[in-house]
């Protein structure tokens, strides 16, 4: 499954993988694809280093990257703390009386909330950077725009590719004008935040609109026939991320919500401003309902949204509150029933992906070589 952009970065397979989760990002760069670790869970500088020394340690030193999070539109001159004082209380309120409501118990005395979104604001995200330039990542993604100029130049200065992702043509226009390497191209069935158009129509759209330049087909895809059928649409690879939520390596931390996605169907995710602020696509919940009640309050722009939610989201968490339980995941969910290891996931896919030409092969009226 070679593509000009998978023997550029030396890989076997055009699979790139995005995983918070480092044994993730480092056993599907050992089974020949490309793990791309997540980095905004990673507030202190400390742990993404400590993290980044095991991926050393365990890659057998095949190539992999990080994504970071530097949105578009931030809060200028703001302080973590300057940020939530802008919170409105009857938005506090509304967290208080939900969770009332379904009977979630109070962090303990002492225990701090485990989940903070901060890595949304911009001087997390150059931290992070500061670390990440110190090793020899191959790729550095943005989730939301394209980043800075200054760290698109330092990380051409590392020999660093960067890549973006995009909903539409537009968005992937805007990154090959801001040189932009790769662009991922996610539908609307992706998890996490994602825009309006399905993989099927953007995917092609987007290599038409930034040709010469690679580009990542994602959204909705957990199959090999879909990744030969991103490549036909244009795509020199895939990036998934829900796949791997299921994978023996991740860690989830809570055998309910591994249940959970091992239970849930395809229709089972809506796009929702309730984590973050901006549309994202997860597990549908009760927490989601709520938030997307017009009843309610209404959301908070990011970065806000996601550090009025963050004790709460731990708490629901640390708890297990099988309503409420939920987390970003796309429409493959409905496919992912079982647990495997990442090998035995990127073996699926290969199979899959052989399959696929076989049988597009007969159709042409060639025989498969």
């Amino acid at each position: 499954m070679e593509t000009e952009l998978s023997r550029t970065l030396g890989i076997e397979h055009a699979i790139f993988g995005f995983t918070p989760f480092p044994a993730v990002a480092a056993a599907l760069t050992r089974a020949g694809g490309f793990g791309v670790l997540g980095a905004v869970r990673y507030t202190a500088p400390e742990d993404l280093a400590r993290d980044l020394d095991w991926m050393q340690e365990h890659t057998d030193g095949l190539p992999y990257g990080l994504d970071v999070v530097m949105p578009a539109k931030k809060v200028e001159g703001a302080t973590e703390a300057e940020v939530e004082a802008m919170i409105p209380e009857q938005h506090r309120a509304f967290v208080r009386a939900t969770l009332a409501k379904h009977g979630v118990p109070e962090l303990a005395e002492g225990e701090a909330s485990g989940w903070r979104i901060t890595g949304w604001m911009e001087q997390v995200a150059r931290n992070q950077l500061d670390v990440a330039f110190d090793y020899p990542i191959k790729l550095l993604a943005n989730a939301l725009g394209s980043p800075p100029p200054d760290v698109v130049a330092r990380a051409h200065d590392h020999g660093v590719l960067v890549a973006a992702l995009a909903g539409s043509a537009r968005h992937a226009r805007h990154h090959a004008e801001a040189g932009i390497d790769v662009v991922v191209a996610q539908g609307y069935e992706a998890g996490g935040h994602t825009g309006e158009i399905a993989s099927m129509v953007l995917t092609p759209e987007v290599v038409d609109a930034v040709s010469p330049l690679p580009v990542l087909a994602a959204g909705g895809i957990g199959s090999g026939e879909q990744i030969a059928a991103g490549l036909a649409l244009g795509a020199q690879g895939v990036w998934l991320g829900s796949i791997w939520l299921t994978t023996t390596e991740a860690e989830l931390h809570s055998r309910a919500l591994t249940d959970k996605l091992l239970a849930a169907g395809s229709g089972d995710t809506v796009r929702s401003r309730a984590l973050t602020g901006k549309p994202a696509r997860q597990l549908r919940t009760e927490w989601t309902d709520a938030w997307d009640d017009p009843a309610g309050p209404g959301t908070l722009p990011m970065p806000l949204q996601g550090l009025l939610v963050a004790e709460a989201v731990s708490r629901i968490q640390r708890y297990e509150v099988e309503r409420l339980l939920g987390t970003p995941v796309g429409q493959i969910v409905g496919r992912m029933n079982s647990e495997r290891s990442v090998r035995q996931v990127v073996d699926d896919l290969t199979r899959g992906f052989e399959k696929a030409v076989d049988r597009i092969n007969r159709i042409a009226g060639r025989s498969a070589q």
